[in-house]
């Protein structure tokens, strides 16, 4: 029979309902304070205290460099494979039944709204711009940034002649992160058809407050989806619509984003075919390096649309985006961008580069953190951009 061992307590420390301190942590206890047991269970920036634990144990075995003996075509299909299967939102190939509702010429190029089926479950507005003069054209997939304002979504990228409320707000965006400027016009201008949609929470999808993302990606999960999934997903969807226009050359789709959006646009590129080059301007990084107290990530959140669970199991975040090697891709970060820390960038661009070096495509990718720069995607960064889609998808 085993012997039971109690612990004794003073008298006094009894009756006035106060323990005693605890001892210091002994050598080799998994926390501290406390006589050699977790106390407390979590730190600032709302890391748990065995968090250099578990990110040690993240050694990516789904990466790239693990599966050369593969061949790439058959690692990019298993790589693609898993990050499909932790979407937890299921293939769609729902008619997209693409209506114009409204058409108004503009210079060089004609602004037009579109209903079309993002999924077998919504049916949702976007706005297209296309050149003016015989097609096909090359495209922009431009997928809007989070930055906890959801009255605008496409409109951050657009600019709306359908409301002026959205307008203001639209141009009081573009003037704080893009020189004043609107990206889809500038492309349209320049002769890219140009497709813009709100993602769940933003526009006319909305409703969503700051405060409410957690509970929106719970029930998601809940009904068995996620919410991360989703916008993975619709963001394949609008490729695949965009690509299926007749004024559009299915062969040159780009995907361009800022912020969310460069988040968005190489995960689309890691998972549809139809994205031919992508432009990410502000949201790469090494996700060891990224969770680290103090990130904005961790406050929860927002974190929610870009957050696939398990998948940091098998591939870092830039293992992701290298599933579109070796298609042209162009990335940009601000040196002083404080959402992402300069370390996380240099980790990132580096697993990239040695993915399109194996591909024998350093020339197609581009990498560059902007001097000074904060968490922007101002005019002169994209001039550059644009330019650089005008090598690779403008014919002549």
């Amino acid at each position: 029979m085993k012997r039971r061992a109690f612990v004794t307590l003073p008298p006094l420390a009894l009756a006035s309902g106060h323990l005693p301190a605890p001892a210091a942590a002994s050598p080799g206890s998994l926390g501290a304070p406390g006589p050699g047991f977790e106390s407390p269970g979590v730190v600032d920036g709302a890391l748990p205290v065995f968090a250099e634990r578990l990110k040690a144990e993240l050694d990516f075995p789904l990466a790239w460099p693990h599966h050369r003996d593969l061949g790439w075509r058959a690692w990019r299909r298993l790589a693609r494979a898993k990050v499909e299967e932790l979407l937890w939102q299921p293939r769609d190939d729902s008619a997209f039944d693409v209506e114009i509702i409204d058409e108004q010429p503009r210079d060089g190029y004609r602004q037009r709204q579109v209903l079309f089926n993002v999924t077998g479950h919504s049916r949702v507005r976007a706005i297209l711009l296309v050149p003016d003069g015989p097609g096909p054209f090359p495209a922009v997939l431009a997928l809007h940034d989070h930055g906890a304002r959801f009255d605008i979504g496409k409109e951050k990228l657009i600019e709306p002649w359908y409301d002026d409320t959205r307008r203001a707000s639209a141009q009081a965006w573009a003037q704080r992160y893009f020189s004043g400027r609107f990206i889809g016009n500038e492309l349209a201008a320049r002769g890219y058809a140009v497709l813009a949609v709100d993602g769940l929470g933003w526009g006319d999808r909305g409703g969503l407050t700051y405060e409410g993302q957690q509970a929106l990606a719970g029930n998601l999960f809940n009904l068995g989806s996620s919410l991360s999934g989703l916008m993975a997903r619709e963001d394949v969807r609008a490729a695949a619509m965009l690509a299926s226009l007749p004024e559009v050359d299915e062969r040159r789709i780009a995907a361009v984003g800022f912020s969310l959006g460069g988040y968005r646009a190489w995960q689309v590129a890691a998972l549809s075919d139809h994205i031919a080059a992508t432009v990410s301007a502000c949201w790469m990084t090494g996700l060891r390096e990224m969770m680290v107290a103090g990130n904005n990530t961790l406050r929860g959140q927002s974190a929610f649309f870009m957050l696939h669970p398990g998948l940091a199991r098998y591939l870092d975040i830039p293992d992701v985006a290298g599933i579109a090697a070796p298609r042209p891709m162009m990335l940009f970060d601000g040196e002083a961008d404080p959402l992402f820390p300069a370390e996380g960038v240099a980790a990132a661009y580096a697993k990239m580069r040695a993915v399109w070096a194996d591909r024998r495509a350093q020339h197609r990718l581009s990498t560059r953190i902007w001097p000074g720069l904060g968490h922007v995607f101002v005019r002169e960064m994209q001039e550059e951009a644009f330019a650089w889609l005008d090598h690779w998808l403008r014919r002549g």
